[in-house]
Order: C-alpha cells, then sequence, then structure tokens
C-alpha cells in the first residue's frame, strides 16, 4: 500500500474541524465532517448539501469516491443521493455531501459530525472500440434476474 498526496484548503467556515483521517488501520474510507455553521435539520424524504469545507487537488489518475456511512444508513436510513459520488482530479471546489433521509424520523446534521466516507482510488480511462460483433458468453444477452440466482 502507498500514499497518495492530496491538497487541501481549509475555507473559514471549516476552521477547527480536523481533516478526513482514516479511523483504524485498517480503514479504506477516510471519515469527513460536516463543516455546517447551525445544526441542518433534514426531513424524512428530504435532502440537503451538506458542506465539508473542503477543497482538494488529486494527483493525476486518481479520484475521491465519496460513500455513505453504514451506521447512519443503518441507525437513521441517511443515504448518499448519489453513492458512490465521484470527485475528479480537476475539480476545485468546495467538497460537498449530498444527504438524503430515507428514515422515518428529522435528521439533524451537527457540526463536526462524521457524515460521509472518502475512498481514493485509482482512474482506468477506457477506449471505445466499435466491433461488428461481440464475443459469445453463456449468458449472453440475459439480465435482470435472467441468471435465476436471486
Amino acid at each position: 500500500m502507498s500514499d497518495v498526496a492530496i491538497q487541501v484548503v481549509r475555507l473559514p467556515h471549516a476552521e477547527g474541524l480536523a481533516l478526513p483521517a482514516y479511523a483504524t488501520e485498517g480503514a479504506a474510507g477516510m471519515d469527513l465532517l460536516a463543516a455546517v455553521t447551525a445544526p441542518l435539520v433534514i426531513a424524512p424524504g428530504g435532502r440537503a448539501l451538506v458542506p465539508t469545507g473542503l477543497c482538494i487537488a488529486l494527483p493525476a489518475g486518481f479520484e475521491l469516491q465519496v460513500r455513505p456511512r453504514s451506521g447512519l444508513a443503518l441507525k437513521n436510513g441517511i443515504m448518499l443521493a448519489n453513492s458512490p459520488g465521484t470527485i475528479d482530479e480537476d475539480y476545485r471546489g468546495e467538497l460537498g455531501i449530498i444527504v438524503l433521509n430515507g428514515g422515518e424520523s428529522p435528521f439533524t446534521v451537527e457540526r463536526g459530525m462524521r457524515i460521509a466516507q472518502a475512498v481514493v482510488a485509482p482512474v482506468t480511462r477506457a477506449v471505445w472500440q466499435e466491433v461488428p460483433a461481440l464475443p459469445a458468453t453463456v449468458r449472453g444477452a440475459g439480465g435482470f434476474g435472467s441468471t435465476g440466482r436471486g
């Protein structure tokens, strides 16, 4: 495993909050904290853009994947509306987390709350090759439950 250096600018509303960090030695994701200046209530079925107060510069060939936190999902029905979200290497704006309340009760986002997790991942670029036909497989064009396994 190798380290990837990510340049970060902390915006004023994130002052005093920790930078993203791994909670354990074997963690793949870093916790992203809510940089709200006041409690933010998300109604059931509602969504909100939660600021992190961070702007980053990823190295070439990497993306930052933003993913939900399993504890918030299980306990409160909190999801990320575009999960996983992708932060491209050339984006320089503030990282914002689109939070969706799929639970039955209002959910309050507090300052410094661990609202999502971020995973740094290498990017592979595709090159499309148009062909007259695709190689045959046993499955063929069957989809949406066609394998009979669920």
